[in-house]
């Protein structure tokens, strides 16, 4: 395990990024509890804390809100930096501002009050509804009473509400919920033993008997992308008929770029000074000068592609134009090259470090762990993405769930 003295040395040459970023002053923070969160499986309360009384908690939130209403590039480049300075902080507040702008397109003007005060407490918000998540809603009274088992919820330990996907039962329609996390009968039960983002907290959530008001139910349209476009379903503000998996993303690309970049200065400043085999200098081989070269270039397509993307949403959102299935594919392909680009200029970092520069423990390592589960996540699975770019491209039509 690199050290904290070892993170804090190379913190300025991996996370070169504008001052102007809301997230600036907490960036040393977060990347000196790297590590450590990645050995011991949770983020460090301080850094949670720190995110919570920052405004980028309230950067997805609508005006109508109290909120920013930050465009998608400049939470992207919030995302960035966040993921550059360590993948499993980064990849929560991911959760956040995605989860929270799909919960004010699904719950909608009528629980308008409770979406403002979660904006303004800067209440952390989670969507645990992964593969196995099985939840059954009985009706007593005015209340719906819940149990069964979520999964996959990022987050989890660290947010003040988690969104329940449940039905009721003898029904097949899906609906939705919010609830503290503190609420009586919820329980987190710490699952998330994986390789990357050790420290992501995407835990299964358990409800046992949990009770809450029917009055705050909403239905939960499957493909939601198509009930959010209809002019007839009302929304706080248009951001809110962008896609939220479509956005989580084109964030993911962005956060994919952070890491690969700051993989790749850390790796350039480490290899100063360092001999090689037979005693030639590592900057001096040109194999090492290839291979820094390419990978420069992969990150700098990557990044080109995602914030291209990102800037074409934005100016969807400001003419206030509905986007189309063509514009949600287009962000999931944009996020499915940039992933791959990435993944390419991660590997020949790798190539480049070697052995020695895996044995020297620096947070390379962690980094190239982290980003396995960037194209891996469902959203932007290449499987998934191609299969319906390519049915798209045919005319036949797609088959997204979500």
């Amino acid at each position: 395990m690199e050290s904290r003295d070892s993170n804090r040395s190379h913190a300025s040459a991996a996370l070169a990024q504008p001052n102007n970023l809301l997230v600036a002053p907490l960036l040393l923070l977060i990347a000196a509890q790297a590590a450590e969160a990645d050995a011991t499986r949770s983020v460090s309360s301080a850094v949670i804390a720190a995110l919570k009384s920052n405004d980028v908690m309230r950067m997805s939130a609508a005006r109508a809100l109290d909120g920013l209403e930050s465009s998608i590039t400049a939470m992207g480049r919030e995302l960035e930096a966040v993921a550059a300075a360590c993948g499993s902080t980064g990849w929560c507040l991911w959760n956040h501002l995605c989860v929270f702008h799909f919960y004010c397109g699904l719950l909608g003007p009528a629980h308008i009050e409770l979406l403002r005060s979660i904006t303004a407490n800067r209440h952390w918000v989670c969507l645990p509804a992964g593969a196995g998540t099985g939840v059954i809603g009985k009706v007593d009274g005015d209340e719906v009473v819940l149990n069964g088992v979520a999964s996959f919820g990022s987050g989890g330990r660290y947010a003040d509400y988690t969104g329940i996907t449940f039905l009721f039962e003898a029904e097949r329609a899906p609906h939705l919920v919010l609830v503290r996390t503190d609420h009586k009968g919820v329980r987190i039960d710490p699952t998330w033993k994986a390789m990357s983002l050790r420290a992501s907290a995407t835990d299964h959530l358990h409800y046992e008997d949990v009770r809450a008001p029917l009055s705050s139910v909403v239905p939960f349209p499957l493909p939601y992308r198509v009930a959010f476009r209809d002019p007839a379903y009302s929304v706080i503000d248009d951001r809110y008929r962008e896609d939220w998996v479509a956005l989580s993303d084109l964030w993911l690309g962005c956060m994919a770029v952070g890491v690969a970049d700051a993989a790749l200065r850390e790796a350039c400043s480490s290899i100063q000074g360092r001999v090689a085999i037979m005693g030639v200098k590592m900057t001096e081989r040109p194999t090492v000068h290839v291979n820094l070269g390419q990978a420069v270039a992969l990150i700098a397509a990557a990044r080109a592609t995602i914030y291209d993307a990102c800037a074409k949403t934005d100016a969807r959102i400001a003419a206030h134009q509905t986007p189309t299935e063509g514009n949600y594919l287009e962000q999931l392909g944009a996020s499915m090259m940039a992933l791959r680009l990435c993944d390419d200029a991660m590997r020949l970092t790798l190539r480049v470090l070697g052995g020695n520069g895996l044995r020297e423990g620096q947070s390379f390592e962690r980094r190239y762990r982290d980003f396995q589960a960037m194209p891996l996540h469902i959203n932007a699975h290449p499987d998934r993405v191609s299969e319906q770019l390519g049915r798209h491209a045919l005319g036949v039509a797609t088959e997204n769930p979500f």
